[in-house]
């Protein structure tokens, strides 16, 4: 059970394997909070700056009710860490390691950024597209929200859940609970209000699951809120025309499952059908595929070259190809891929192949 149905458990309600146990609309209404995205055209007509703000009029609006009424308010954060993500202060070019090319970030408003690929600090950084040495966050974390917030509320009490340390309950007083999605503490009596933050880093991940994820988050974050009844409101900091945002709106995650399925069903991603990434040097690809006994109604697309993250351009090229076939040929193309590896191991080939079913990473 949940909150939130993915695309497949939506097939299986399709092919009537499963059968789906829901409330009324009329229960759901009562019981799911006010949802309210931004871009609204009465918000923008008060303030015109909503749609681009971190914290907009209507999100600190909702937190200061909830707080006067004596409530606790959730904020919900995608990322942790305080700046998990440095760029130029100047010309905004992602920051880099000097010395191996992994992205920078800094723990704490005092503290030298460092790499997160290798640890060293860049005391002395210089940008290498316009020579600033100043660095900006390009992504706020958990930690840098809640000092954030505490400027925005003084004297008020400001707690936080994540990798550091998960609440398992607050309670029923004023307080702001920063959190990262799947640290959630339960509030006793419900929070007031919710606040969804930057929805557009958990929207623009290069994964085919991405907005199937964040709905799933962003319910259950609302649902630890209120009724509308008690005032409960959640404010979700995205785009109000995407249909992501116009299902948890709307509490209709079941609508949203059937329309993904029908898009990925159009494009031929899965579950519509089954897929299998093959990566690896080029001469190891054409091997593995021409070893592999494909049904005949496979479709193979590529190769692509594999994209090398800056620090690792001294590794040998590598190159993807996917092969696709219909659901009903799943069983072929797992044996057809599973005997060619084994054909290959047997023959020693010294150079790996990696297989993936489904990667929904990778589309």
């Amino acid at each position: 059970g949940g909150f939130t149905r993915t695309c497949e458990a939506q097939l299986l309600v399709q092919t009537g394997w499963a059968q789906p146990v829901a409330a009324e609309r009329a229960a759901i209404r009562a019981a799911a909070p006010r949802i309210t995205p931004l871009g609204e055209d009465g918000q923008l007509a008060r303030d015109a700056a909503a749609s681009s703000a971190r914290l907009p009029s209507v999100a600190w609006q909702a937190a200061r009710s909830a707080l006067a009424a004596g409530a606790p308010v959730l904020v919900q954060v995608p990322r942790r860490g305080y700046a998990p993500s440095l760029a130029c202060g100047r010309c905004r070019h992602p920051a880099r390691c000097g010395n191996c090319g992994g992205p920078l970030a800094s723990q704490g408003g005092a503290e030298v950024a460092g790499c997160r690929w290798c640890g060293q600090l860049a005391a002395g950084w210089t940008c290498p597209n316009c020579g600033a040495r100043a660095l900006r966050a390009s992504i706020v974390g958990a930690r840098r929200t809640a000092e954030e917030l505490g400027k925005a509320f003084p004297n008020t009490a400001i707690r936080t859940s994540g990798r550091d340390g998960v609440l398992a309950t607050v309670a029923a007083e004023p307080a702001l609970v920063v959190a990262t999605p799947g640290a959630e503490p339960i509030a006793e009596g419900g929070y007031g209000a919710a606040l969804l933050l930057d929805g557009w880093a958990l929207l623009t991940r290069p994964d085919l699951r991405a907005a199937e994820e964040t709905l799933r988050r962003w319910a259950n974050a609302a649902a630890l809120v209120r009724p509308p009844g008690d005032g409960g409101t959640v404010v979700v900091t995205a785009d109000v025309a995407l249909p992501v945002v116009q299902a948890l709106v709307r509490w209709d995650p079941a609508g949203f499952a059937e329309r993904e399925l029908a898009e990925r069903s159009e494009l031929g991603f899965p579950p519509a059908v089954r897929m299998a990434s093959v990566t690896g040097v080029p001469a190891a690809v054409d091997e593995l595929l021409g070893l592999a006994q494909l049904p005949a109604d496979a479709e193979v697309l590529g190769p692509v070259p594999v994209y090398r993250p800056p620090g690792q351009q001294d590794q040998p090229d590598q190159e993807r190809s996917l092969v696709r076939v219909p659901r009903s040929e799943s069983r072929a193309l797992a044996a057809a891929l599973h005997a060619a590896l084994g054909v290959r191991s047997a023959k020693k080939s010294p150079d790996p192949v990696r297989v993936e079913v489904d990667p929904l990473d990778l589309l």
